[in-house]
């Protein structure tokens, strides 16, 4: 069964900065929740394409996560045992300060999509980012995996995203 689930986040940082961060998988380890000990293990970088004068550069795009870019993460399913599983993500939409969106190749999930979102926006008179997350995925096993939607699935991602909601304005600030 499917499931879709959307978090937002407002940083009063500019998008050009946001969207540097977010499409550079090396920060993703940052991000995340240290129970969940996720570790890069592996790389595969396309470089996005170059965009038109009027909008920001950055100093290296080679490490910026371009179509067909496959991040390979290893993390802790359940933070309280020691066995880990592999994620292969594979880049599959990117539009500069706009968005990018994923797709898990190989991992837990019988299908997972993920599109960070970025656009403009001003809260009380200051200028910054909204950041929104739209995840659809299928644990599989049916019943089995609705269960473990309920149970461990949702409650992960909602803590997955309070953790960076918490952390992503001192790491870009």
């Amino acid at each position: 069964m499917s499931h879709g689930v959307q978090f937002e986040q407002w940083v009063p940082i500019p998008i050009e900065k946001v969207f540097l961060f977010f499409a550079n998988p090396t920060n993703l380890p940052r991000i995340m929740p240290p129970e969940t000990g996720t570790e890069l293990t592996a790389l595969r970088l396309l470089p996005p394409p170059t965009i038109s004068n009027e909008e920001p550069t950055t100093a290296n795009r080679d490490l910026l996560a371009g179509v067909g870019s496959e991040i390979v993460t290893s993390f802790r399913l359940f933070p309280f045992l020691p066995f880990r599983a592999q994620w292969v993500a594979l880049i599959v939409e990117f539009e500069w300060n706009h968005h990018f969106a994923d797709i898990q190749k190989k991992g837990p999930f019988k299908r997972f999509q993920h599109r960070h979102e970025f656009s403009v926006e001003t809260r009380n008179e200051l200028g910054g980012t909204l950041v929104r997350d739209v995840i659809e995925y299928d644990a599989g096993f049916g019943l089995l995996g609705n269960l473990a939607d309920t149970l461990f699935i949702a409650p992960s991602l909602k803590q997955t995203f309070e953790y960076r909601q918490k952390t992503l304005e001192k790491l870009l600030g």
